[in-house]
């Protein structure tokens, strides 16, 4: 009687954690950004077509980011969230690798991050844990630089949990 109760408090307390673990914005920003580190450092190196834009194409190690969609589909697999890797251009940043959809259900690459506190925090070089609304829907986010191996800032990954 007393393993049967054991194992079951073992389960529901496991589940708990699993729960709060794939809802914690801090633990999915570390997760996203440690596997992007996994791939290579990051840097720009010439440009890229993102939609209807032509950016910064940004690479972690050899692997280009832009379009490639499989570090950010993997997050929303493992921890049920979005995620985007955007690129600096000028005073701007684009999504270049988004699992984050359009009203219109498509990948919102090629759209800007909004000018909101995220923006505030990441432009001074700052990250940023908060409410923000990602193409018109609330998010409990959080937004990361990422910076080139000369520690310029060259974008952003973020993930976000519906609110």
């Amino acid at each position: 009687m007393k393993l049967t109760t054991l194992a079951a408090t073992a389960t529901v307390m496991i589940a708990a954690f699993t729960t709060a673990h794939a809802y914690d914005p801090k633990a999915t920003i570390a997760d996203l950004d440690a596997r992007l580190a996994k791939i290579g450092v990051p840097k720009v190196d010439g440009t890229d077509k993102i939609g209807d834009k032509t950016v910064p194409a940004l690479y972690f190690g050899e692997r280009k980011i832009n379009n490639n969609y499989d570090v950010v589909d993997s997050v929303r697999k493992v921890h049920n969230a979005t995620a985007t890797v955007f690129v600096k251009e000028g005073d701007e940043f684009v999504r270049v690798s988004t699992n984050v959809l359009t009203p219109e259900g498509k990948r919102g690459v090629g759209t800007l991050l909004a000018r909101n506190k995220a923006y505030e925090a990441v432009i001074k070089g700052e990250p940023y844990c908060g409410l923000v609304d990602v193409l018109g829907t609330a998010f409990d986010a959080c937004y990361h630089t990422i910076r080139d191996a000369g520690g310029k800032i060259i974008g952003l990954s973020y993930i976000g949990h519906k609110k």
